[in-house]
């Protein structure tokens, strides 16, 4: 198949030039395709967007601390997937809120704005975590039946409010110890594959060196009530967002073993190709099928 007259760009980050390794995963299929992809950075003043026919955000996992910036990008980029306002809507997880009030099974959320008073459960295992994060940075579990952990959390909370961040306070579900999380990917639309995440957090935020925290990954096959959740989160994204070219759904097992929508990510998901037999593939196709059409 010839080459269309100009490549894909697989937006990046500095610290990841060469894309990740699953994403490298893409770069034959397409190319098979008739769709040659460079790894571009998202930030770098040198490049020339207009050139690119597509540019799929992939791995900007350095945009947090400067979201405002990345915004303003993600609007004047031409061709753009997942667009400027998936981008938007999607880099703060208010959307959370949202997609509860559409009636969607979220784990529950205590929202802490800077400037609110905020005081610890006298119990339970609990998550505080930023509106705005990436990677498990600036996540911590609490005890709060350990007056350390209380202090802790504390000082969890307020150090986000210091930055002008908002807060996310969620129960730690203990599902995630025994069933892990269900993350199901979705490419051009359609369920493509799903993977098993194990457990990360094992206790207060001590920070993250590098971009995010590893995480043990497996093959999963998802239940019936989890790909129907899935796709219910799907159908009930704002009417104004455009259908996005991919999306990642994480669940996870909710206290009545029912599963609940943990995050949505549709700005710069990874999409563990490797994981399943035609990934690589099916996403080169669902670029190479939006590239037409951009």
């Amino acid at each position: 198949m010839a080459a269309m007259t100009a490549p894909i760009a697989l937006v990046t980050c500095a610290a990841v030039a060469d894309l990740d390794s699953d994403d490298r995963l893409v770069l034959a299929p397409l190319a098979a395709l008739g769709c040659p992809a460079d790894a571009v950075i998202w930030d770098d003043p040198a490049v020339d967007w207009d050139r690119y026919r597509l540019a799929v955000l992939r791995s900007p996992w350095d945009y947090v601390p400067r979201r405002d910036e990345f915004v303003a990008w993600a609007a004047a980029t031409p061709r753009l997937a997942n667009p400027a306002s998936v981008v938007v809507w999607n880099t703060d997880k208010r959307y959370l809120a949202e997609l509860a009030a559409a009636g969607v099974t979220v784990v529950p959320t205590v929202w802490v704005e800077p400037g609110d008073h905020w005081t610890p459960p006298d119990a339970g295992h609990w998550v505080i975590k930023p509106s705005i994060g990436a990677g498990s940075k600036d996540t911590g579990r609490y005890d709060m039946a350990l007056s350390p952990h209380r202090e802790q959390a504390v000082a969890h909370v307020q150090r986000l409010q210091a930055a002008g961040r908002a807060v996310m306070v969620q129960p730690y579900l203990d599902a995630v110890d025994t069933d892990g999380e269900t993350a199901l990917m979705f490419v051009g639309g359609e369920f493509s594959h799903a993977i098993r995440k194990g457990p990360l957090l094992d206790g207060p935020d001590l920070g993250v060196d590098g971009l995010y925290k590893p995480e043990t990954i497996t093959v999963r096959k998802p239940s019936a009530a989890e790909r129907a959740l899935a796709e219910r989160v799907l159908a009930s994204l704002p009417t104004a967002l455009p259908p996005p070219l991919y999306a990642r759904v994480d669940l996870i097992p909710g206290p009545t073993g029912d599963p609940m929508l943990i995050e949505l990510e549709l700005t710069e998901p990874s999409l563990f190709l490797g994981f399943a037999d035609g990934a690589a593939q099916r996403f080169a196709e669902a670029i190479a099928a939006a590239a037409k059409i951009a």
